[in-house]
């Protein structure tokens, strides 16, 4: 017999520990990207952060530490400015791809 496992057992998952180099990072937010959803692409910025440490990105981006928590919580709705300013601040870019059918 198999044993059920309840969702609320379960632990939350967190990329952060996974995103440690540039590669992984990418290839996290180009699926992230992929889904079009804008307060998942937040999350996935802090997830980001937080693998980088949270106070760096703040300093670097120009925000306060309490600011980039609030706009990278999973939902949130960030402005673009502060999108650009955190990937900046993380070294990464946006970019736009065509769409073939």
């Amino acid at each position: 017999m198999t044993q059920r496992i309840k969702i609320a057992d379960l632990t939350d998952f967190d990329a952060a520990p996974y995103l440690d180099n540039e590669v992984a990072i990418a290839a996290y937010l180009t699926d992230i990207l992929d889904a079009n959803d804008p307060a998942l692409l937040a999350a996935a910025l802090g997830d980001i952060a937080r693998a980088r440490g949270m106070s760096e990105i703040a300093k670097a981006s120009g925000l306060t530490r309490e600011a980039l928590y609030k706009a990278l919580r999973p939902d949130a709705k960030p402005r673009y400015d502060t999108i650009a300013k955190v990937c900046g601040a993380l070294g990464v870019r946006l970019v736009a791809q065509a769409i073939h059918p």
